[in-house]
């Protein structure tokens, strides 16, 4: 009996210093992780492998932006657990938004009368002004305001990945695209676009639920981070944000009819 034990004993001590050998670090603790600049090559050269991406999972994380969008951003934490990354290395979220981008350009074509030309203009704008432009440039002010005065005292040598404060800005652009892009135009022409009070607060409450939207699924994207504190912050963007509806309001200002005019004079 007693022989036999130490028999196991020592191989059981034996199975565990040679199996540990083998065992690759804890991914937190790799000297190797790749820099941002293969990140962003091996995400670039994904972007038309459509066979390798996962537009199920894409599908899932548009719909519970609308339902639960902190459930989304638990995937991001799982993503840097797993692959050492919060950014996306799928870029089927981007196809999947492109594709709305598409839709909602056509609907404005047949809300404000748009030709063939002024198709290609506006869906120019969208993606490479508004979406893209104006992204690059809230994900770079956020990127450096996040290392800068959120990072914690302990946290000091880590830092936010650029390519993450751009998949916030995406995150949070769709749910304002499909409020302001697509459910909006079907109420336009017979409701918004009238000089009734009731229209006015309809489409001005669609406008505040749209950047209020914007703002909180930010605010979720950088305070999930262990890295970061006083996240709360960014949910003071709202305070001017619902000053401006109530001033529309009582100055009978029409903001979705401002962003219309705006379009139509854009791309005409």
């Amino acid at each position: 009996m007693v022989i036999h034990s130490g028999e196991s004993s020592f191989k059981g001590d034996s199975y565990g210093r040679s199996s540990s050998q083998f065992l690759p670090p804890p991914i937190t603790h790799r000297k190797d992780c790749m820099s941002a600049a293969v990140k962003r090559y091996r995400y670039l050269r994904r972007l038309f492998k459509f066979d390798q991406m996962d537009f199920e999972f894409a599908f899932w994380q548009m719909t519970y932006l609308f339902i639960s969008p902190k459930r989304v951003y638990r995937n991001f934490n799982y993503r840097k657990e797993t692959k050492s990354q919060f950014a996306r290395d799928d870029p089927a979220f981007l196809v999947l938004l492109s594709f709305w981008l598409c839709v909602s350009s056509i609907g404005f074509v047949f809300v404000l009368g748009l030709g063939f030309w002024e198709f290609f203009k506006f869906l120019s704008y969208l993606i490479f002004v508004d979406c893209i432009a104006l992204g690059i440039c809230a994900a770079t002010v956020l990127w450096i305001i996040s290392n800068k005065y959120f990072l914690k005292p302990s946290c000091i040598g880590q830092d936010v990945e650029w390519g993450y404060a751009f998949d916030i800005h995406l995150n949070a652009f769709f749910p304002t695209l499909i409020i302001l892009h697509v459910l909006q135009l079907f109420f336009y022409h017979v409701f918004i676009s009238q000089d009734w009070f009731l229209a006015r607060l309809f489409g001005n409450t669609l406008w505040l639920i749209a950047i209020g939207q914007y703002v909180y699924i930010t605010f979720l994207g950088y305070a999930c981070l262990p890295i970061l504190q006083r996240t709360h912050v960014l949910m003071y963007a709202l305070v001017p944000v619902f000053f401006m509806y109530i001033v529309s309001l009582a100055t009978s200002w029409n903001i979705i009819q401002t962003f219309m005019d705006f379009y139509h004079y854009r791309v005409v």
